[in-house]
């Protein structure tokens, strides 16, 4: 069962996330911002980090930047979901290692078919 860390700064984001991932099978661990994701990550290993980009304490890009940095996550797939459609942000996203884009808000089947894709088989 693949494990899925998802960090949010909106719970209500974070919830449906979360419910959507597990009513497909995957066990969701959840961050409120990008400082709790890599706390996160550094005592835990995940198969997948979902991520928002604009964050209180640490945002989505940097957190992108910092999984990277873990030898753990240096391959791992990190999709942006968020609200955020500046190409500027997404070319950032994509240097600092993102894997794909998804724009919140979101529909429940293109998550899924979109952790499908990423995740290893």
């Amino acid at each position: 069962m693949p494990r899925i860390l998802a960090v949010d700064d909106s719970g209500t984001m974070r919830q449906m996330v979360s419910t959507t991932l597990k009513e497909a099978g995957h066990q969701v661990v959840e961050a409120a911002d990008g400082q709790a994701g890599l706390e996160a990550a550094q005592k835990q290993p995940f198969d997948l980090v979902i991520t928002d980009i604009n964050m209180p304490r640490m945002d989505g890009l940097e957190l992108i930047k910092q999984l990277r940095a873990l030898p753990g996550f240096r391959f791992k797939p990190i999709l942006c979901l968020t609200t955020e459609t500046r190409q500027d942000k997404k070319q950032q996203a994509r240097a600092n290692g993102a894997t794909g884009w998804l724009v919140k808000p979101f529909k429940p089947e293109q998550l899924l078919q979109t952790v499908q894709k990423v995740l290893p088989r």
